[in-house]
């Protein structure tokens, strides 16, 4: 298993076999997903202050919180995988 880290902004990054979904923190269902993180201690809040354009689900019930667009990050991932095909 190689890992394979994804930038999710301003130096921080996550393991991608980690990373379920990646989704945008607009929704009420995903609001309160990061409420629940933050009362367990399971957000990572990697926006440095900035507004959160993406959540970040993981496998391990972590949500990290980034700066970056969910089709930002995706791609990310997505060249992560070719680049592993070649």
């Amino acid at each position: 298993m190689n890992l394979r880290l994804i930038n999710v902004g301003f130096g921080n990054v996550v393991s991608a076999n980690r990373i379920i979904t990646i989704v945008s923190p607009e929704s009420a269902p995903i609001k309160r997903i990061i409420s629940v993180a933050r009362d367990n201690n399971k957000l990572i809040d990697a926006t440095y202050g900035r507004r959160t354009r993406a959540v970040i689900i993981t496998d391990s019930d972590h949500i990290v919180l980034s700066a970056v667009q969910p089709e930002t990050v995706g791609q990310r991932v997505l060249i992560h995988e070719e680049e592993l095909d070649e």
